[in-house]
């Protein structure tokens, strides 16, 4: 078996229900003549791992920032739950990505509080959604530096002092300790060994099976894709050239450029 065939239980994966937790229609940003993203539009339902691939500069990095809320798309509508994001006041939308929503940054610095201890990082998204406990914020943060494998015994230390794939490990940690509802990666298994990448995955994958968790991953792996999302859309130049289920795409793509990303000839 390849790294682009099907896992064995690909067929077990979580077949979402019927109501999309996130619906997108006409997402366009533009930077003056030059296109980030252009009308864009997917559904995503609870439980649902969406994938989005391309070479750099496709538009994918734009379009997960808009969807996050760190841009403003120019044109579009996004709705949460059957709420409109972009209608959202400012208070409201952090308050969402305090507590539903997590983003994983591709430089883990940029997702991180430097300063803050290693369970310190962790124990904040647990006090934004209401634990107060000491000892219960302390344990749990510990059982996550576990599961990414970062020693007990580092828990006191600030993320300055870890290596860059320890950095990436804390600040998934991080976002995953609260079991958020939708969590926004970009190129998650960056700067990460492949032991650890592979617990991650199977991590993250327990956790849509047994959480409902959605996730909007950005990768250039597409062995990342495969494993873990339900389906996939291939971006060009920031305009969606196929989508699909994941399978059906990287085993047969219909459109050019997917065909040449699938045979690696493009350097995503």
């Amino acid at each position: 078996m390849t790294l682009l065939d099907p896992p064995s239980d690909f067929s077990s994966k979580v077949r979402p229900p019927d109501q999309p937790l996130l619906q997108v229609e006409g997402l366009t940003k533009r930077y003056g003549p030059r296109i980030g993203c252009l009308d864009v539009s997917f559904d995503l339902f609870p439980g649902e791992v969406l994938g989005i691939v391309g070479e750099s500069g496709s538009g994918k990095s734009t379009l997960l920032s808009c969807l996050a809320g760190h841009q403003r798309p120019d044109l579009g509508r996004i709705s949460y739950d059957g709420r409109d994001v972009l209608a959202m006041s400012e208070t409201d939308r952090r308050r969402l990505g305090r507590t539903d929503w997590a983003y994983v940054h591709q430089n883990p610095r940029d997702g991180l509080r430097m300063g803050v201890s290693a369970g310190g990082n962790v124990g904040e998204r647990l006090m934004a959604v209401g634990a107060r406990h000491y000892g219960e914020i302390r344990g749990k943060a510990a059982d996550w530096l576990g599961r990414v494998e970062i020693a007990a015994d580092r828990i006191d230390d600030r993320p300055s002092a870890f290596s860059g794939g320890m950095q990436q490990r804390l600040q998934i940690a991080r976002n995953l300790v609260t079991a958020p509802r939708l969590v926004f990666m970009d190129e998650p298994t960056g700067g990460l060994d492949v032991s650890v990448q592979a617990r991650l995955l199977d991590l993250l994958r327990g956790l849509v099976r047994d959480l409902g968790l959605s996730v909007i991953i950005v990768t250039h792996d597409l062995a990342v894709v495969r494993l873990l999302a339900h389906r996939l859309m291939v971006m060009k130049s920031g305009r969606v050239v196929e989508q699909g289920l994941t399978d059906q795409v990287l085993d047969d793509p219909q459109h050019a450029y997917t065909q040449l990303l699938v045979s690696s000839v493009l350097q995503v």
